[in-house]
């Protein structure tokens, strides 16, 4: 894909990390692209996925420091997280994949204070989002062409395995309802490439046992 709608949104997942380098979890990290960009604020990352094929790939491609990444192959719903261990977690177009309660289990491993950063699709559930969706078309169209003429004059090309898709997804009014019970105090905020995110940090004072 040209223009990738998550890659666009890392500025923005970034701008919610808490102060301090501190340890990061990316889940569903495929080939590493915002682990990166993780080690590279300074964070020690642990970089997860089902896949070996993109565990392999994101390996080889290293850190580009500060921080060190550890990536390992593993299933987060079935994987135990230490708790109240992490900083910030982030979960990049994977949560469709599982049971949306595995935020629940991603809220146990943040420390007080740490910030749990979901960025995922989700379907229209009233007028407005409709028309979110369709002012999201023209400008997807101007994206990809800006971005493939810059890889066309750059010699860009592959950029080697690409993770698994699911065209299933919940609706926007489902996301709100299941980040309200399961995600007290969350945000979730509607973004124009199809992309939905929700935002939670766990209380200073009020961690769950």
């Amino acid at each position: 894909m040209p223009f990738n709608h998550n890659d666009h949104y890392h500025p923005l997942l970034l701008d919610q990390l808490p102060p301090g380098p501190g340890i990061a979890l990316d889940v569903g990290c495929g080939t590493g692209r915002f682990a990166r960009r993780l080690a590279a604020t300074g964070m020690a990352v642990e970089a997860l996925d089902v896949s070996a094929a993109m565990v392999e790939a994101a390996s080889g491609l290293g850190s580009p420091g500060p921080g060190k990444i550890v990536y390992r192959q593993a299933d987060v719903t079935t994987d135990d997280l230490p708790e109240q261990h992490y900083d910030y977690i982030s979960c990049l177009a994977s949560l469709h994949h599982v049971p949306f309660g595995t935020v629940a289990k991603l809220r146990r491993a943040l420390v007080p204070g740490g910030v749990l950063v979901v960025l995922t699709p989700a379907r229209p559930s009233g007028p407005r989002d409709w028309l979110r969706e369709l002012a999201a078309v023209p400008a997807n169209a101007l994206a990809r062409l800006v971005v493939y003429a810059g890889e066309r004059l750059n010699g860009g090309g592959d950029d080697g395995p690409q993770a698994p898709t699911l065209s299933r997804f919940p609706a926007i009014g489902e996301v709100r309802r299941d980040a309200a019970r399961l995600l007290p105090g969350s945000t979730v905020r509607p973004l124009l490439f199809w992309r939905t995110l929700i935002t939670y940090r766990e209380p200073e004072d009020d961690h769950p046992l």
